[in-house]
């Protein structure tokens, strides 16, 4: 009986350092890819020119905030003393997205880190402000091009791909437009 409870007291024993053993080496991997994964710096507007359609962070000081036509509002990113001519970055956000950026009175005189992809519009690097948590690491929400949604559409007979060799995958493919 007394070599029955040596082997119930080791299994006890066994399960105790296994246990152990399984929270200790979760404790050094799950960070790991963590502390391994480098997040990249954010950069100066002035630098937005060299990361078009890239998604990157960058670090502006808001000097004001222009609301334009149908509301849409404009982050002025550019000193005072810096002429319109020579500002080539801004942060816009459309008045479709002002129930998920909220106000923007606040940001004026802060120095923020917005992420997002730059375009450039007119001239100018830009990213767009659709999420209030593109103010703290997040990304933009993700829209459909409304043109392609209606190429693709099967209401007015548009096709997703037009292939002139007939097989898929070869010279010739394109977007097919409805004559939009």
């Amino acid at each position: 009986m007394q070599s029955g409870r040596g082997m119930t007291g080791s299994r006890s024993n066994w399960s105790w350092l296994s246990a152990s053993l399984l929270l200790l080496s979760l404790a050094f991997w799950v960070p790991l890819p963590c502390l391994l994964a480098k997040s990249k710096p954010c950069i100066a507007p002035d630098q937005a020119s060299q990361h078009v359609n890239k998604d990157v962070c960058v670090t502006a000081h808001v000097y004001t905030v222009v609301s334009a036509a149908q509301d849409t509002r404009f982050l002025d990113v550019c000193s005072p003393q810096t002429s319109d001519a020579a500002c080539h970055f801004t942060i816009v956000s459309f008045h479709q997205d002002k129930k998920d950026v909220g106000n923007l009175a606040p940001l004026v005189n802060q120095t923020i880190q917005i992420r997002g992809t730059v375009r450039t519009f007119e001239g100018r690097q830009e990213i767009v402000l659709n999420r209030r948590q593109q103010l703290h690491g997040g990304k933009a929400k993700f829209r459909a091009n409304p043109r392609l949604i209606q190429s693709f559409s099967a209401e007015n007979g548009g096709k997703a791909i037009s292939d002139k060799n007939g097989i898929g995958g070869q010279r010739g493919v394109h977007f097919h437009h409805s004559g939009h």
